[in-house]
């Protein structure tokens, strides 16, 4: 199964709903990749917004 990526959260999935929105707008067309492991120490992270660690897309389309 392809990779898909949440369009709000732009969390990068497999499955049909993003566990962390509860949404279905999934894109399969994404591009780049972070992996956020400690997003509290994380300059990263909190540029994004992002405040749990898992992989990120940087562009969807």
């Amino acid at each position: 199964m392809a990779e898909k990526v949440c369009r709000h959260c732009m969390r990068v999935l497999e499955g049909q709903n993003c566990p962390i929105c509860g949404t279905s707008d999934l894109a399969e067309e994404w591009s780049g990749l972070v992996i956020i492991l400690d997003p509290e120490r994380s300059e990263i992270a909190k540029k994004l917004g992002v405040d749990i660690p898992d992989k990120f897309a940087l562009k969807v389309r």
